[in-house]
Formats: structure tokens, C-alpha cells, sequence
């Protein structure tokens, strides 16, 4: 409570209590209408928060790399158990009995899953914070693992499909936290690297995924039991490694550090306000032009490549036949090299913030990458096939992280985890629209006319990316132009806050 007003003849005080938010204009409010009570001239407000006699404070915590490695580790987990069954598509066919659809259904439930379980994923990280939902996320996708070690007998698919099941809905509770760890936890010249790597660790997941399961489940048509021997070692050692990380995940992460990373973090508050409605934040974000434009775009680019990684088996075989580990290879060029891609995208607009050019650059690059991968995917040359892969991949996965953190800018302060839950779903939803298009296309005709129908997809994605209006909010508040509001942490409008809030009427 301020005791006592400062007469313009008083002393200002040392410009060093002021670093924190030299770039920010500050306006005190004093909610009690007193004579001892009136608002600060503006060189005292400028700087200090009403009954504090400190500036506000920022600091970045090491734990926030161990809070990075431990999410990337079981989003990876999650990622690997998304794509094991596909890249050995006819494998688990004959060992459990069934067609190609059946099997490319465990991926799709993967997206099917998602969609309308991101509203109450994204409801819950809001009011609950981001260590309930990670514990969730980590604790399902263990369960999970450990059901399909039940699985493995030719007569238990029913088992593997309710398995993935428990992992789909795990996956509801981690694909929309890489930015919110990001902004949390990691400082403005760092966080599009920290969200870069925190994608990257899913899709590590699924360059894994590419890899391994050829090796430890190799065809072996004739011997059954020993096929059933193979997948049960990976289900099991799936399931080993997803309990260390669950167990480290109740150990290591926390919803926020003690003191906020930014000024862009610290000008929100820490908890939700009393009137918050998560409803009107998602109104809001539909209201905006720029955000419906990057849903439709992210959507059509990330459903892509989820329907390239689910039909690359089927792709190759149709025209390498008995190529299966090549197949894994493949898909395992295509992941890493859009790993490489991810992180240097997020180094690049870490330095330039850049964020519309890079983009739509990545978004044509994709176009042209995918186009020069279907017409020469028939050439005979697997050699070539690698190549192709993996300039495709270096695009198309290195968009990924871009649009979260695009999203970020052109929405802040709503919530990191509406706007990637969000951009998530619409990815799913065309997803699951692009893999069954394209797997009939593909089943009925060829690879290359399926391959051509995402080409099209994806040029129409280059014109809604270029329609894009680019506003860099959180930008703007992190470089002290955007304006900022002192509250007092006592207000009944808010819970804890980190001292200031963005311009609001009080």
C-alpha cells in the first residue's frame, strides 16, 4: 500500500531500480480513491509497482534445459509409438490378420483422437498448468506402452488398437507444450530455439520410428511365433523407457520458474483471472484473420507430411519391392534432415524474428520439394529416393516449430496452449482427411497420384501463408514497444501476477 504521495519536489530515485522496464510505460493505478493514496508522477511510476520498493526482476533458470530434455524425451517416446506400426505396414498384417486399412487406422486414431480432445487439453493447461498436463501426458503414453506388451498374439489386435488408443489420447496432453515451455521457461533471444527443440524431440520420435522396427521385427512370414517374439521385445522396450521418463517427469518439471524469463512473460500475470473465460479466448483467436489464415496453412502443411510418414512403406514397396528396411531409411532421411531444419529455422528467427518471410520461404521450398519427390519416386533409383526424402523433409518438418511460434506473435497474450492446441487439431483434422484420400488414391491408382493431390494442397497453402498479416505482439512487448500496465498482485481481478500486466481497464 503506498502510505504517502510523492510531491513533484521530491528527489527521483536512482535510474538502476529501473533497468527491468526502462522500455515499458508503466502507468500505476491505485484502486482506493484517498487523499494518502493518489497516483505516482510519472518518473516514480515509471519504474516502481505500487507497496514494492524494487524494480520487477527476469532471470533464466538452468532447470529450463532439464525441463526441455525430460518433454522432448517422452514426446519422442509418443512419436515412436505413433509410427511403429506403419513402417512395417505388412508385418503387423500378417501377424494380426488383417488389411492395410486396419493398420493405417493406428495411425489415423492418433489424429482422430485429437480433435476433440484438444478443448478440454487446452481447458485444462490453462486452470491447471503445465505440470498436471505434462504428468498426464507422460503417465498415459507409459500406460499405454505397457498395454501393448499384452498385445502381442496374432489373435489381439483389438488389445494393440485399444493400446494406441491410451497413447492417442497422451498425445492430446503433449503436442500443444512446446511453446508454452518455450515462453515460460526460455528468454526472447532463445525461445524460438527452446520450441524448435521441443519439436524436434517429436519428431526424432518419429525418425525413430522409421528406424527400429524393421531392424527388431524383420519379415519373417513363415514363423509366426518367432515374429510375435520380435514385437513383444519392442512393445516391452518401449514400455521400459516410457516409466524412466514418467518417473523423471514428476521429478523435473514445474509449471513456471520463481521469477519470469521476459518482459513479455512478466507482463502477464501467473494466474488466471477470475472472469477468464476460456471460451471468449477461443472466440478471440477465431476473430482473428491472421490466425484463421495460419490454421488452414499449418493444417494442409503438417497433415501433409503426417500423410507422407503414415504411406511411405506403402509408397516404396509399390515400386521397390521387399524394401522394407530401405523403406524404415527412408523415412528415417526424411525425419532427421527436418530435425536439422527445425533447429535451424528457430536459430534463424531467434536472430532475424523474421517470422512471415521465413514462413512462406519454407512453405514454397516445401511445395518444390514435394514435387521434385513424386516424379522421381518411380525412377528406380533408391539412391535418389534418400535425397528427395530428405529435402522434403528438411522443409516440410522445419515448418513445424515456425507456425507455433508465429501463432504466438500474432495472438499474444492469448494462450500459448489455445493457439498450438488449436493449429494441432486443424493439423489432425487434415491429417486424417489427406491419409485416407491419398492411401485410396494410392490403393486404387498409384503413389504418384496421391502424391500429386497433396501438391495441390500444399500450393494452396503458399496463397493462404502469403495472405498472412504479420503483427509481432509479444515481439513488441519483449523490445519495450508494446504498453504495459502495473497491477497490484493484491487486485481481486487476478490471482499471483508477476507485477504488470498488458493495458487493461481496471
Amino acid at each position: 500500500m503506498i502510505q504517502e504521495p510523492v510531491r513533484h519536489g521530491d528527489t527521483p530515485a536512482s535510474e538502476d531500480q529501473y533497468d527491468s522496464v526502462a522500455d515499458c510505460d508503466v502507468k500505476v493505478t491505485v484502486r482506493d480513491v484517498k487523499e494518502s493514496e493518489k497516483e505516482l508522477p510519472h518518473n516514480e511510476s515509471h519504474a516502481m509497482l505500487p507497496g514494492e520498493q524494487k524494480p520487477l526482476q527476469t532471470k533464466r533458470y538452468r532447470r529450463r534445459f532439464a525441463v526441455l530434455a525430460i518433454f522432448s524425451l517422452y514426446s519422442l517416446v509418443n512419436a515412436f509409438q505413433w509410427i511403429q506400426y506403419s513402417i512395417i505396414t505388412n508385418i503387423f498384417m500378417q501377424f494380426y490378420g488383417v488389411t492395410s486399412v486396419i493398420i493405417d487406422g493406428l495411425s489415423v486414431v492418433y489424429m482422430v483422437a485429437y480433435i476433440p480432445l484438444i478443448f478440454p487439453a487446452t481447458w485444462l493447461l490453462d486452470r491447471k498448468g503445465l505440470r498436471v498436463t505434462a504428468l498426464l501426458g507422460a503417465g498415459l503414453n507409459c500406460a499405454g506402452a505397457w498395454l501393448k506388451c499384452a498385445s502381442a498374439g496374432p489373435g489381439l489386435f483389438w488389445v494393440t488398437m485399444s493400446a494406441q488408443v491410451v497413447c492417442s489420447v497422451a498425445q492430446v496432453f503433449i503436442l500443444g507444450l512446446p511453446s508454452r515451455i518455450a515462453s515460460v521457461w526460455f528468454g526472447p533471444k532463445e525461445v524460438s530455439t527452446a520450441c524448435a527443440t521441443a519439436v524436434l524431440g517429436n519428431q526424432l520420435g518419429v525418425a525413430i520410428g522409421f528406424l527400429l522396427p524393421p531392424v527388431l521385427v524383420p519379415n519373417t512370414p513363415e514363423d509366426k511365433e518367432q515374429m510375435g517374439h520380435n514385437i513383444s521385445i519392442m512393445f516391452y522396450g518401449t514400455a521400459a523407457v516410457s516409466t524412466l521418463l514418467f518417473i523423471l517427469t514428476i521429478f523435473v518439471i514445474q509449471d513456471r520458474p520463481p521469477l519470469p524469463p521476459s518482459k513479455a512473460q512478466a507482463v502477464l500475470p501467473t494466474g488466471l483471472a477470475e472472469d477468464y473465460s476460456y471460451k471468449q479466448s477461443i472466440i478471440n483467436l477465431f476473430r482473428s484473420k491472421p490466425f484463421i489464415l495460419l490454421l488452414l496453412s499449418y493444417g494442409i502443411m503438417t497433415g501433409s507430411f503426417y500423410s507422407v510418414s503414415t504411406l511411405l512403406n506403402q509408397m516404396i514397396i509399390f515400386y521397390y519391392e521387399g524394401e522394407e528396411l530401405n523403406a524404415g531409411r527412408i523415412g528415417l532421411t526424411l525425419v532427421v534432415a527436418g530435425m536439422v531444419g527445425s533447429i535451424l529455422c528457430g536459430l534463424w528467427l531467434d536472430h532475424t524474428k523474421t517470422y512471415k518471410m521465413t514462413t512462406l520461404s519454407v512453405y514454397v521450398l516445401s511445395f518444390l520439394g514435394m514435387l521434385v519427390f513424386t516424379f522421381t519416386l518411380d525412377l528406380g533409383h533408391l539412391l535418389l529416393i534418400f535425397f528427395t526424402g530428405g529435402a522434403l523433409g528438411f522443409f516440410m518438418t522445419g515448418y513445424l516449430p515456425i507456425g507455433f511460434e508465429f501463432a504466438v506473435e500474432i495472438t499474444y497474450p492469448e494462450s500459448e496452449g489455445t493457439s498450438s492446441g488449436l493449429l494441432n487439431a486443424f493439423a489432425q483434422l487434415f491429417g486424417i482427411i489427406f491419409t485416407l484420400i491419398q492411401g485410396k488414391l494410392t490403393t486404387d491408382y498409384t503413389p504418384l497420384a496421391g502424391n500429386i493431390f497433396l501438391c495441390a494442397w500444399i500450393f494452396l497453402g503458399i496463397i493462404l501463408t502469403a495472405l498472412i498479416k504479420s503483427e509481432l505482439k509479444r515481439h513488441d512487448v519483449n523490445m519495450g514497444n508494446g504498453k504495459c500496465q502495473a497491477v497490484p498482485t493484491e487486485c481481486p481481478m487476478e490471482k499471483t501476477s508477476n507485477g504488470l500486466s498488458r493495458e487493461t481497464t481496471l
